[in-house]
């Protein structure tokens, strides 16, 4: 058998530019079929990787991701009668003859080098159009170079030298959403991304941290500590507020103030999202805003019995404008407010003022829930409370700087998790939450939801979700929920359902400007000295100094 041929003598090219295949068949529709060269090893192919298809005929570069590798066989014999596993001989007779190898290759983006930016495929190459892998280059110029608002986010598959950098001012621009099955990395990645929002000062973040993930220290499930976002930015722009004092405490959380919210305070709004956990019928939800008209802004204290109330009860049961059965399930299930110990009888505190100065100041908020983070009524009641007012806060301002009495508030990203719970079809035509996702960021507030089960969301709310970062699903109805109005989803399906089940996620969307694959960088302390983080120790150090500027 004759030695076998160089590439550079087959294709023309130099060993290193050798294309990994031709370009058989395909259609815009479906994607591409590549035939492999018979001297690549078929095993160094990963789905998600990109490459660059060269036009033969215009000198046009086309951008793709595979989304799927093959085998395949000219003669259907070969599968019934193989060669033998000792004859090498017959078996590289066949390879690249008879048996070669397939790949699918999805292209996204033109690449023309009299134009700057690429853009979308409207076209595919001809036939027997050699097929490369992408160089650093081709990706740096898809997505962009790190600057001021692109923000590394991690590495395609296979190239972990090369950067995929996101466009956070559009990823702020409209509502998020980060998924993927628990354990798959979800907060890391949020937390990451969350980073570089207040880094680049392109909005403020209002944190509902259900679970303690971001203010403070935080340990993996190896038990390896990981700074907050408190911790990663502690000349002042990040701020912690806490539901529970004492958790903070056992755990050397630093916090800047502790949340009081007063039983006047509460509205039937508020009440009416935890109607489904408390176990209220609609009766009794409805019966709700005739309790708050006819005994004002103590309700929930009469109801509690920690106001003398008596007869103001029973008259209300005498007029028959409600049951006394009725009356005495609300008052059942009203102990939840008892057990919570951030909700206190009276007023409270100027808890909303403070915060929306805080974040139209620049400033983020971590809202640590402590041990409360463990009662999901708790986290809904919080989230429903604070979010509905400081939205009112934005509108306000909003309308006022249309006039000109006002400046434009900051951009304001709001983080909710299990935000499925807020979201689902029967209630998000009704709570703020769906009103902002729709709102499309018209008084400058959007939201970041992360979620495990996007299934749970209402269908008008995901198509308004404008970057989606997907970690590992397994879930069909989730997986579906997540594709949910994206072109091309048939092909990204197969690419989703092969991820690691950490530390890889498929982000697509309007910050990226085609799907990508990528394992996101590690959270440690080259990730901080990238953000350039200064001990606290370090910043007392600097102050003493005389020196103001610390990035």
């Amino acid at each position: 058998m004759s030695e076998t041929p160089e590439l550079d003598d087959v294709f023309g090219t130099k060993p290193q530019e050798a294309p990994l295949g031709l370009v058989v068949e395909g259609s815009l529709s479906s994607g591409l079929t590549v035939k492999l060269d018979p001297r690549f090893a078929m095993e160094k192919l990963a789905v998600g990787r990109y490459v660059v298809i060269r036009g033969q005929q215009t000198g046009r570069r086309f951008f793709g991701i595979i989304t799927d590798v093959a085998l395949g066989a000219t003669n259907p014999d070969l599968a019934r009668r193989p060669p033998q596993p000792e004859d090498r001989f017959a078996a590289e007779v066949y390879r690249g003859g008879v048996a070669y190898g397939i790949m699918h290759v999805s292209p996204m983006l033109m690449l023309d080098e009299e134009e700057e930016e690429p853009r979308p495929v409207k076209t595919i190459p001809s036939h027997f159009s050699p097929v490369h892998e992408a160089t650093p280059a081709d990706v740096e110029r898809v997505f962009g170079a790190e600057d001021a608002t692109h923000f590394h986010v991690g590495a395609p598959l296979d190239m972990e030298h090369v950067q995929v950098n996101l466009d956070l001012a559009r990823f702020v621009e409209r509502s998020s959403g980060i998924f993927g099955k628990s354990g798959t990395g979800k907060s890391f990645i949020t937390r990451t991304l969350l980073a570089g929002i207040i880094k680049a000062g392109l909005a403020s973040a209002l944190i509902f941290d259900m679970h303690n993930d971001y203010g403070w220290t935080v340990r993996d499930e190896g038990g390896r500590e990981y700074k907050g976002l408190r911790q990663l930015f502690p000349d002042g722009r990040v701020s912690v507020v806490t539901l529970d004092e004492e958790t903070s405490r056992a755990r050397n959380s630093k916090y800047d103030r502790v949340l009081r919210i007063g039983y006047q305070e509460i509205e039937p709004e508020d009440v009416e999202m935890l109607a489904a956990l408390l176990g209220l019928s609609d009766v009794q939800t409805g019966a709700l805003y005739y309790l708050r008209r006819q005994l004002g802004a103590s309700w929930i204290a009469k109801l509690l019995e920690l106001e003398e109330a008596e007869e103001e009860l029973r008259e209300l049961v005498e007029s028959g404008r409600i049951v006394a059965g009725t009356l005495g399930a609300i008052q059942r299930k009203f102990e939840f407010f008892r057990r919570m110990g951030f909700l206190v009888p009276g007023k409270g505190d100027d808890v909303v003022d403070d915060i929306f100065s805080r974040l139209n100041m620049g400033v983020s908020v971590v809202l640590e829930f402590g041990t409360y983070g463990n009662t999901l009524a708790a986290y809904i009641l919080v989230a429903n409370y604070l979010t509905r007012r400081i939205h009112q806060r934005y509108v306000n301002q909003k309308n006022r700087a249309a006039g000109g009495k006002a400046d434009e508030p900051k951009p304001l990203v709001i983080v909710i998790e299990e935000a499925h719970k807020f979201l689902d079809p029967q209630v998000a035509g009704h709570t703020i939450f769906g009103a902002i996702a729709r709102e499309l960021r018209k008084y400058n507030v959007t939201l970041l939801i992360v979620d495990q089960r996007p299934s749970g969301i209402d269908d008008e709310v995901m198509s308004q979700i404008g970057t989606r970062v997907t970690c590992l699903l397994d879930n069909e109805a989730d997986i579906r929920a997540v594709f949910s109005g994206v072109s091309g989803a048939a092909t990204l399906r197969e690419v989703l359902a092969r991820l690691d089940t950490r530390q890889q996620a498929l982000i697509l969307g309007h910050a990226v400007p085609m799907p990508v694959v990528v394992r996101t960088r590690d959270y440690d302390k080259e990730f901080y000295a990238a953000l350039g983080v200064v001990s606290e120790e370090d910043l007392g150090r600097k102050a003493q100094e005389g020196i103001d500027t610390l990035y």
